[in-house]
């Protein structure tokens, strides 16, 4: 069950392997048995519609259950309440008929089929919900109601008129005879519509859906769900993966995003020749995914270019280390949330996993004003000898910024290295590995004072703290911090990049050792 991912062709069997979600389906599942009308609400690809089918067909063995997808209906379906009923009316029919056609012959009255074969032209909504009514009262077990792609018509008075029926007869579901459950699933949020609407629809926002019970079944991944789709892979297959190891590092870069854990695995599958199953292909697959076009990613840059305060956060927290605190009333995070952005950890705001870091990174940085920048330019010219016998030469880039960054910036102020040091090396830095290689930046580290940066390239990491230089006391403790950084990398060697607006500093690129770690320090 679950998000899949598909075996090659050359494999002996065809199949599929898939995460279980049988946890979470017994969560929702409960939901229903509750009575319980509720919102599906998850970014695009976050296996909202694959947990449907399943709970779809879980739920049959005791209730009618009748799935619709209103992606399917298009926009002339909403123009008006006739239409939609007549529509809606007919689907829901086809499907009930499909899936429990014994059902349907033991009503001994139809009227929606008769209204829906007349096709009559006062049939609206108040007739459409008397017959589903009827109908429920008819049927010898209790029906639910599943709906999917709901937010396809959120900018439509018919829309917000069918949910007022739902509401209503939710609300005198003791007199009247209704759904046992609704379950409504899409990306933006029922209770809160107006995302969707143009300024001329703002009589619309008022959402009547607010009988939605809380929707809180966590649909990521876990590692251990990952490690389990990974040992039946690993039972068929026997590639000798450590699979622990490669759940924990699948989990690391996707954060149990469905699509994402499920888009690794193909490619290791499928295309990864060398490496595969093992870190070096795990990184090569993040790499060929970050650089590939999808609906997902393709999703994700529409939302920016549609909602430029999504930019504004996404900037704040990524080139400047701002840490924002997680305000339900501020629309710019709740729109970067609603839309899979971010997340909340300890009620602060971060990027949803490292995989959209990097390519929201890339989007950032490939804008003309930032490629057009004389750091990046000047990297652009110098890409080819930073990159040697297929290795990055980690310790020569830190050497050439500080003198690039120097001759360019050398004269700014404190608050330019302050907000703008680390843009100028990530600038510096992406022409050099763009197409080869990729680049995130560890949360847990990321703040006004420190970052990390972690780069995968050709199957190699290198861990570069980025810093703003606080006195010799704090620049020590950073020296034993990456140290032990370094440890849960399996690493010996790191780098240290210190932006530093003292007048009296000591520009360049140095060597430390601490115990058996290698540090190269760099000031600038």
């Amino acid at each position: 069950m679950g998000r899949t991912f598909n075996v090659s062709a050359a494999c002996r069997r065809s199949q599929h392997y898939m995460v279980d979600i049988s946890g979470k389906l017994r969560q929702i599942r409960a939901m229903v048995e509750r009575g319980e009308y509720f919102t599906i609400n998850r970014a695009r690809q976050y296996g909202k519609t694959t947990t449907l089918r399943e709970l779809g067909e879980l739920l049959r063995e005791d209730y009618v259950v009748v799935s619709l997808d209103f992606q399917l209906f298009g926009n002339a379906k909403f123009k008006n309440e006739n239409i939609f009923a007549l529509s809606f009316g007919r689907s829901f029919l086809r499907e009930l008929k499909m899936n429990r056609p014994e059902f349907i012959s033991e009503c001994t009255e139809l009227a929606l089929e008769t209204d829906v074969r007349q096709g009559r032209e006062g049939f609206e909504l108040q007739e459409l919900f008397e017959d589903l009514s009827d109908l429920c009262g008819e049927l010898k077990r209790e029906a639910v109601l599943i709906i999917d792609e709901v937010d396809s018509a959120a900018n439509n008075q018919v829309f917000l008129d069918f949910l007022a029926q739902l509401r209503g007869y939710y609300i005198q579901r003791e007199e009247k005879p209704t759904f046992r459950s609704v379950i409504l699933a899409g990306v933006y949020d029922i209770k809160n519509v107006k995302r969707k609407f143009t300024p001329e629809s703002e009589h619309k926002v008022n959402s009547p859906w607010n009988i939605a019970a809380d929707f809180l079944v966590d649909m990521s991944f876990s590692v251990r769900d990952i490690e389990g789709m990974l040992k039946e892979y690993e039972s068929d297959h026997g590639t000798g993966m450590e699979v622990s190891r490669i759940a924990g590092l699948i989990y690391d870069y996707t954060a149990g995003y469905p699509y994402l854990v499920s888009r690794i695995c193909k490619l290791n599958d499928e295309r990864i020749k060398e490496g595969a199953w093992e870190k070096a292909g795990i990184l090569e697959a993040v790499s060929i995914m970050i650089s590939e076009n999808n609906a997902l990613f393709d999703s994700l840059i529409e939302k920016l270019d549609v909602f430029p305060m999504l930019r504004k956060v996404l900037y704040l927290l990524l080139f400047q280390g701002k840490e924002l605190p997680f305000n339900p009333d501020e629309e710019a995070i709740n729109v970067a949330r609603m839309f899979g952005f971010i997340k909340v950890r300890n009620h602060q705001v971060v990027v949803a996993n490292r995989i959209f870091e990097t390519r929201i990174y890339n989007y950032f940085l490939s804008m003309p004003k930032m490629q057009s920048n004389r750091i990046y330019t000047t990297a652009l010219q110098n890409k080819n000898q930073f990159v040697q016998n297929g290795e990055l030469n980690m310790r020569l880039i830190l050497e050439k910024f500080v003198v690039h960054f120097g001759e360019l910036y050398g004269d700014q102020e404190q608050r330019f290295y302050e907000e703008d040091g680390r843009r100028y090396f990530l600038l510096y830095l992406r022409p050099i590995i763009n197409g080869e290689g990729n680049y995130y930046i560890e949360s847990r580290t990321r703040n006004m004072e420190r970052t990390d940066v972690i780069v995968d390239f050709h199957g190699k990491q290198y861990v570069i703290e980025m810093k703003i230089w606080r006195g010799s006391t704090y620049h020590a403790r950073g020296e034993e911090q990456l140290a032990e950084y370094l440890d849960y990398y399996r690493l010996k060697e790191g780098y240290m990049l210190s932006f530093n607006f003292n007048k009296k500093k000591e520009a360049g690129v140095k060597e430390i050792r601490l115990g058996e770690k290698l540090l190269i320090e760099a000031v600038v």
